[in-house]
């Protein structure tokens, strides 16, 4: 049995795309951060693996490349709000460009070698009108997009010109229902249509796929083209009124503050149970007792840089004077605190402290 990679299959259209593979008799194969809900897809049909693109594990993807069996690559993850730029922290704007371009480019090069074949490999990825024109309040969802949109044009060139057959479809809807990327529930039967659509053209080898685009996106794009800024503006006033914006970030950054010296078993473990409960980790490092002055400094930097380099840290800082400064500065949205820090007794440790500035404490052993 031929086998399917879907990237994201766990959820919303990649989970519908899923579906519709199986049922063209493929097996497949569903790398994701969540395992599909049970029942949706018939039993022993599919497979599941954890995949973070976060945290991109290359070696392993690059072992699920080589399989003899497999014949398509489809990549649907993808995260993103409808917000102005100034309600976006450095760290949504990370994840954002890692998971839908930095990572979804280098699986795309990890698969190359399938692609650039003369063997039929056929390869789908998810990209989105907004990466086509300009997108206000949805500006780093678009860039992000954008650069996949170029990249997937781009390559498509390079293997015609060197006489390949295969190509990569890039899929760039605008909005759709039935997926829980806009805050609902999954809704297969909604998704169902789009969904053989997407393959239909996936084997067909086309390069570009933009649903209703005889009805409404030729028009928009041609308005685009014509006059941008024009264009602009109206589509930054139909996203202000359509109630769409999320001020608020559904990415959840998390702060743990301590002093790492030693850095040891216990360390480590903290730091990743931390780091699975939030998407993105802040690590405040203090100094160890028993220094000051320039040894304390140099002491504090050391444990910084070896806290940096442990993979489930996003960013190791100078720990701030309290978890409240440092709140100020990095407005995380989860506080995970230990054991031995909670035995101070410090205010800045309990759930009243933190109410008002929608902050949870996570106690960690």
């Amino acid at each position: 049995m031929k086998t399917a990679v879907i990237i994201g299959g766990g959820n919303g259209m990649g989970l519908a795309v899923s579906l519709n593979l199986i049922g063209r008799g493929y097996r497949a194969l569903i790398l994701d951060r969540k395992e599909p809900e049970k029942g949706v897809l018939p039993e022993n049909s599919y497979e599941y693996m954890y995949v973070n693109l976060l945290d991109l594990d290359e070696d392993f993807l690059s072992e699920i490349a080589a399989q003899e069996d497999l014949e398509v690559l489809m990549i649907t993850a993808g995260i993103g709000r409808v917000a102005e730029f100034e309600y976006f922290t450095t760290a949504e704007i990370g994840s954002i460009m890692t998971i839908n371009a930095t990572s979804t480019i280098k699986i795309l090069r990890i698969f190359y070698d399938r692609i650039n074949s003369e063997k039929d490999f056929y390869t789908g990825v998810m990209g989105s009108i907004s990466g086509l024109m300009s997108s206000p309040m949805a500006a780093v969802y678009a860039a992000s997009k954008a650069s996949v949109c170029r990249l997937i044009e781009s390559v498509n060139i390079e293997l015609e010109v060197s006489g390949r057959k295969n190509r990569i479809l890039n899929v760039s809807p605008a909005s759709f229902k039935g997926s829980k990327f806009y805050g609902g529930p999954n809704r297969l039967d909604l998704l169902a249509d789009l969904a053989e659509n997407i393959t239909e053209r996936i084997f067909a080898g086309e390069t570009l796929y933009i649903p209703q685009y005889e009805e409404i996106f030729k028009a928009v794009l041609e308005r685009y083209h014509t006059d941008p800024h024009e264009y602009g503006i109206h589509s930054y006033k139909y996203k202000k009124d359509s109630g769409r914006a999320a001020d608020r970030s559904r990415m959840v950054t998390g702060y743990l503050a301590g002093c790492f010296e030693p850095f040891d078993i216990r360390s480590l473990d903290r730091i990743q149970k931390a780091r699975e409960n939030c998407d993105y980790l802040i690590v405040g490092v203090e100094a160890g007792e028993g220094t000051d002055g320039a040894e304390r400094a140099a002491s504090r930097e050391q444990s910084r840089q070896i806290v940096a380099a442990c993979k489930y840290v996003d960013r190791a800082a100078q720990a701030c004077a309290d978890d409240a400064k440092a709140w100020e500065k990095w407005h995380f949205g989860r506080l995970f605190v230990t054991a031995d820090r909670m035995e101070t007794g410090r205010s800045e440790h309990s759930e009243e402290f933190w109410a008002d500035k929608g902050v949870e404490i996570v106690r960690i052993p």
